[in-house]
């Protein structure tokens, strides 16, 4: 058994990997018990797929695909907070109309490439297996931003999650907030392409926080669970993924889904 652990992890590829997948692991539980607790499911997915412009013009201009997958995610971010602040659109109206316009411009750019196939799909079905030195170092300090602050956000963003007439009756800045937690979520998607890539990015940021919520209903303890069950499904779909010869990102969110059907079953019905 111990040879058997331990053999992957003689690989320098599968020792960064792995890393790499705890990280989002726990990022992508934290951000997303956020998420599901405001039903803001459908904006990550959006938000995900946003990045393809962005991706295509720094194709187009030689640049560093981060930097242009960065920058399309906090356009979409900040846009869906312009146009549904003070209710004059409705936020999942703002977020249809982005997604919509960011997909299809996402689409347009990349077929008129073409060798987009090859060089853009480790951004659409991941590539954990190929994290490098540079791209862990990035994965880790923007990891670090995120989480920083939401502890240092955490009481406002309970509020304003929570209980709106309590944060109005605080002054809290509801709308900054709100655009705050819009730009940590893109920042957390992003990091994830790398892992999971855009089509399964949604699916390790919704499913250990809903898998967490069937099983606690106090936040500290849900993030707690959901970044434990992200760091299980990370280490064991990236064994899996080696042993079986499989997508490492697919077998990730299969291990994090597998987690999600065992509670939803056998938890506590209370």
């Amino acid at each position: 058994m111990i040879d058997w652990l331990a053999a992957p992890l003689a690989f320098g590829f599968m020792q960064r990997g792995m890393l790499a997948g705890v990280i989002v692991g726990v990022l992508c539980a934290v951000i997303g018990c956020f998420v599901v607790l405001r039903s803001m499911a459908f904006i990550g997915d959006a938000m995900a797929h946003a990045v393809l412009p962005g991706v295509a013009v720094s194709y187009l201009l030689k640049g560093d695909l981060f930097v242009g997958a960065l920058g399309a995610a906090l356009a979409v971010a900040l846009g869906i907070g312009a146009l549904s602040r003070r209710g004059a659109v409705r936020e999942d109206s703002a977020i249809g109309i982005l997604f919509a316009a960011a997909l299809s411009l996402g689409v347009l750019l990349i077929s008129s490439m073409r060798t987009y196939s090859v060089d853009l799909g480790h951004i659409l079905f991941g590539n954990v297996l190929g994290v490098s030195a540079r791209d862990l170092v990035l994965t880790g300090s923007t990891a670090a931003v995120v989480l920083a602050a939401v502890l240092l956000l955490y009481k406002e963003l309970v509020v304003v999650s929570f209980d709106p007439v309590l944060a109005a009756t605080l002054r809290l800045p509801a709308e900054r907030l709100r655009t705050t937690l819009l730009v940590l979520l893109a920042l957390t998607i992003v990091v994830s392409l790398q892992t999971v890539g855009i089509g399964l990015v949604s699916a390790l940021l919704i499913t250990p926080a809903a898998t967490a919520h069937l099983l606690t209903r106090r936040l500290p303890r849900m993030m707690a669970i959901a970044a434990a069950i992200g760091v299980a499904s990370s280490v064991i779909g990236l064994y899996a993924s080696y042993y079986l010869d499989v997508a490492s990102g697919a077998a990730i969110v299969l291990t994090a889904t597998a987690f999600f059907l065992l509670a939803f079953l056998f938890a506590p019905g209370r």
